[in-house]
């Protein structure tokens, strides 16, 4: 399943590394892709969206539709 959001508050690619750990340690094999540029998050998994966005709140980022 692919997960797509923005995460307005992400800055830097500091930001970026920090939520793909979150949702790395949430799926291992997730595929995760975050552009600070554009503020996207893009996330090929096998967990929920509800579970993904979870992850990146509780790693202390906003997430957006």
């Amino acid at each position: 399943m692919t997960v797509q959001f923005t995460v307005p508050d992400m800055a830097c690619s500091a930001c970026s590394d920090t939520i793909t750990k979150a949702l790395k340690s949430l799926d291992p094999n997730a595929n995760v892709t975050a552009d600070p540029k554009t503020k996207l998050v893009t996330v090929d998994t096998q967990q929920s969206e509800t579970a993904v966005k979870e992850a990146v709140t509780a790693a202390g980022y906003t997430v957006s539709a």
